[in-house]
């Protein structure tokens, strides 16, 4: 039996309940957040716990653990459960209370942890993936990221009955972003993205990517680009905490390119790659 985290304990997955009194649950009101696990050990855990904190900020929600105890928390759930590739998600709730729209004056989050394997150095969309255009239906404060995930979950099922791995949300035809991701095109090698602001979440493996295609000496541009431009790309991909960096090679019927994975979004993948072996084999060198 798996093991998860909640409100400070380890228990096994089938013991872990919570209130059908969780705000939560009643009204999506918290936060969460998904870090990778690589060899093992965490990655860029330390920068996704900055975005939670933010996220807390944003709602008033209290902070109900620090940064350190969620790392050790999150470290913990994937020696537990023997994952070395997959996922941690933690989730803070504003906590149990009377249904009633506004914050109830006193109450206690809710806070939980659990970990799952997924395959990330050899995803197997890693040679193309079909997204789909939807329209974007979001709030107006993407930026945080809420468990109140209506808009995605209708976009993610729209893609899957389309026969596609993600939904592409568009606003009047110009890209906000994927389901679950962040979109890129290519053109001439030069990459572009859309700029950080409220219409998005600012992705914690997009802002490494800028990091890395700029070491490689690639150019970044943070500009919007619309699904004609993305179809008509020299290529096109998106980025995730649990998909890294994956080559779309179709867009609903229309082939991007040559319908192969592009050179540059091939390079940049083995680069974060290579980040990410780097920087877990120091974390587990430093604990040996």
């Amino acid at each position: 039996m798996r093991s998860c985290w909640l409100n400070g304990s380890f228990v096994p997955e089938d013991q872990a309940q919570v209130s059908i009194f969780d705000r939560g649950l009643l009204f999506g009101d918290g936060v969460y957040e998904v870090a990778a696990v690589f060899n093992g050990r965490l990655l860029d855990a330390d920068r996704h716990l900055v975005r939670l904190e933010r996220s807390q900020r944003e709602l008033s929600l209290p902070a109900p653990y620090t940064s350190t105890v969620w790392l050790d928390v999150m470290q913990e759930l994937a020696t537990r459960n023997e994952i070395r590739e997959g996922l941690v998600y933690l989730q803070v709730t504003r906590g149990v209370a009377e249904r009633d729209f506004a914050f109830p004056a006193s109450i206690k989050p809710t806070a939980f942890a659990w970990a799952r394997p997924k395959r990330l150095s050899d995803d197997p969309n890693a040679s193309g993936l079909t997204v789909h255009v939807v329209p974007d239906i979001r709030w107006g404060r993407c930026d945080i990221k809420s468990t109140a995930m209506l808009a995605q979950v209708l976009a993610k099922q729209a893609a899957r009955e389309a026969g596609a791995g993600e939904a592409l949300m568009h606003e009047n035809g110009v890209v906000t972003e994927g389901g679950s991701s962040n979109v890129w095109i290519v053109n001439q090698g030069e990459l572009q993205t859309r700029p950080v602001s409220e219409d998005i979440l600012a992705g914690i493996t997009r802002d490494v990517v800028v990091e890395v295609a700029r070491e490689l000496g690639l150019v970044v541009r943070e500009r919007a680009f619309t699904v004609e431009q993305a179809m008509a790309a020299d290529e096109c991909f998106l980025t995730s905490a649990t998909s890294f960096v994956l080559p779309i090679t179709r867009i609903d019927q229309h082939v991007v390119s040559n319908g192969q994975p592009g050179p540059v979004t091939q390079r940049v993948r083995a680069a974060y790659l290579a980040r990410a072996e780097r920087l877990t084999a120091a974390l587990v060198g430093a604990s040996a």
